[in-house]
């Protein structure tokens, strides 16, 4: 056939070459897409468990965050507590001086 119809013979062989080089060409398209979608999942685990790792750490700081607000409250609360009877005891410590003062008075009034 080849010989009496030389244009279908150089077709047929173009077409046979142009499969010969897809064939290849197609199965390492399907490798590269294999490879590509073995990339891809390997991303998207290693993103998942970058998102379980960040929850994780953000579950740990809302809870070091909620106890710290909780000693917060408490000291405040003593602080108060302190402040109001460092109040108590300097209003104390005036009272007293008040009084020393007032027998110092005396005893320089029985001296003269």
């Amino acid at each position: 056939m080849s010989q009496s119809f030389p244009e279908f013979a150089a077709v047929a062989e173009a077409k046979a070459e142009q499969q010969a080089h897809e064939a290849p060409a197609d199965g390492g398209a399907l490798a590269l897409s294999a490879d590509d979608f073995s990339a891809l999942e390997e991303r998207i685990l290693r993103a998942v468990e970058l998102v379980k790792q960040e929850r994780q750490a953000r579950t740990a700081a809302e809870d070091r965050a909620a106890k710290a607000e909780e000693q917060l409250r408490e000291q405040t609360g003593l602080a108060e507590q302190l402040h109001s009877e460092i109040n108590a005891l300097r209003s104390e410590r005036n009272h007293v001086r008040q009084r020393v003062d007032r027998l110092l008075a005396q005893l320089d009034a029985i001296e003269l």
